[in-house]
């Protein structure tokens, strides 16, 4: 690390904000006196949910490719940021010594002033970001019906076929059927299926709507038969989950690069043409510059027109890429997560990243706060449907729609029926939310 600067502080009522890598990453705006979030208990969530090889220090905070100061004493906010972002992404860290805050970072960065808060300096950085690296204006993302969290990995398509009807027995305004993990016979094995794709990607499209996937192209489990039949293709540790461990597609390999080529043509073909990746962190272990190549190649086979959700993707270096991105961790049913990781599941988690990136919306893409959930057993579900309704630019419900309650129901209707259009939103929140 190399000492840029120090910014003297008010102690009382400085502020800092500390960018996450990926979307899981948590983001927030923190007391120039407290420590950003660090991973907890899991080491392995160093490598699926934060930075890779590059922990934050005990103390003080560490923001990657994005760090704001905003001193408190009345002097312009001060934002350090990646010169590049796209292919070179410095960790910046801070750390309080007295009355400054000592400013380091491990690559260029440029440090701006702003004479507003954070969130301004934030919003003015994005515009000029999008435009030096040739971000088109968002489209206008689809409101989308999900398997994931009721079903999880165990739809069927008896399933789908239930709430296509309910769907359409009550009148909700949804676009995209998404079917979600557990499609697939296994992770890497995509072409594959445990359910009928071909015929669940046709009746969802005889019922006049889109087909969407689920798909995290660049993982593959041990024990896959991908993995069994092409070792060459693995690349490094990419953590742990489905009761397995994982590794990254290397997709600087021409056969994996073939592979993936494979696999979206056939979901294309199948008239798929919305599309969820996920686990993105896998692809850039090989690099930023591979990572972008294969979400290049990804988009070149499925087509312009296909709209692309990323999600557990490295923010900066996707720019350009993606059409929405999640912009926070997974929702889940209780308010707080249960190891107390801001990474995982949870509303907390979920809203605090959420709204502390709400200036990306309608500027690098079109935000996602991730699914809706407002069935009963919900914990506290007034509350994440407000944080849908006010941060959410894409809407997806995802609950079994005949779990609905009539307040569960109306609040689903409402919010997929008035979507925002993908600009930025008018007035830039606060960007921390504390525990």
């Amino acid at each position: 690390m190399i000492q840029i600067t120090q910014v003297p502080v008010d102690p009382v009522r400085g502020r800092v904000y500390e960018h996450g890598w990926q979307s899981w990453s948590p983001s927030a705006a923190y007391p120039v006196t407290a420590t950003g979030e660090r991973p907890r208990q899991d080491p392995r969530l160093q490598t699926m949910c934060w930075r890779p090889d590059r922990p934050a220090p005990g103390q003080g905070f560490q923001g990657e490719g994005l760090l704001a100061v905003e001193p408190g004493d009345g002097s312009p906010a001060r934002l350090f940021a990646a010169r590049d972002g796209l292919l070179e992404v410095p960790s910046v860290r801070a750390r309080l010594h007295r009355d400054r805050l000592v400013i380091e970072a491990d690559g260029p960065v440029d440090e701006i002033p702003h004479p507003g808060g954070i969130e301004a300096a934030l919003a003015r950085w994005a515009d000029l970001f999008t435009e030096r690296a040739g971000v088109r204006p968002p489209r206008p993302a689809p409101t989308v019906w999900c398997t994931w969290y009721h079903y999880f990995g165990e739809v069927t398509e008896a399933d789908i076929a239930e709430n296509l009807a309910a769907i359409a027995d009550r009148g909700l305004p949804v676009e995209v059927v998404q079917i979600d993990d557990g499609w697939q016979a296994g992770i890497g094995d995509w072409l594959d299926d445990r359910i009928d794709l071909p015929a669940m990607v046709s009746r969802i499209r005889a019922d006049g709507r889109r087909a969407g996937v689920w798909i995290a192209p660049f993982l593959v489990a041990a024990g896959s038969d991908l993995a069994r039949a092409h070792p060459e293709w693995l690349g490094g540790d990419a953590g742990h989950n489905w009761n397995r461990p994982l590794h990254a597609l290397d997709t600087t390999h021409p056969g994996a690069r073939d592979h993936l080529r494979r696999v979206f043509a056939r979901l294309r073909d199948l008239g798929v043409d919305y599309y969820k990746l996920d686990f993105l962190y896998a692809g850039a272990l090989p690099g930023l510059s591979a990572y972008r190549d294969a979400i290049a190649l990804i988009r070149e086979t499925v087509g312009p027109e296909a709209y692309l959700l990323g999600c557990g993707a490295p923010i900066l270096p996707s720019a350009g890429l993606f059409d929405a991105m999640r912009v926070g961790p997974d929702i889940g049913l209780t308010v707080a997560p249960p190891d107390g990781d801001l990474s995982r599941p949870s509303q907390h988690a979920a809203t605090m990243t959420t709204v502390a990136r709400a200036w990306q919306h309608g500027r690098l893409w079109v935000n996602d706060p991730d699914c809706l959930i407002v069935r009963p057993a919900v914990e506290d579900r007034e509350a994440w449907a407000r944080t849908v309704e006010r941060y959410g630019g894409l809407r997806a419900s995802s609950d079994r729609i005949l779990d609905l309650d009539d307040w569960g129901l109306e609040t689903t209707r409402r919010l997929l029926a008035a979507p925002p259009p993908p600009t930025p939103f008018k007035s830039p929140p606060a960007g921390r939310q504390r525990p």
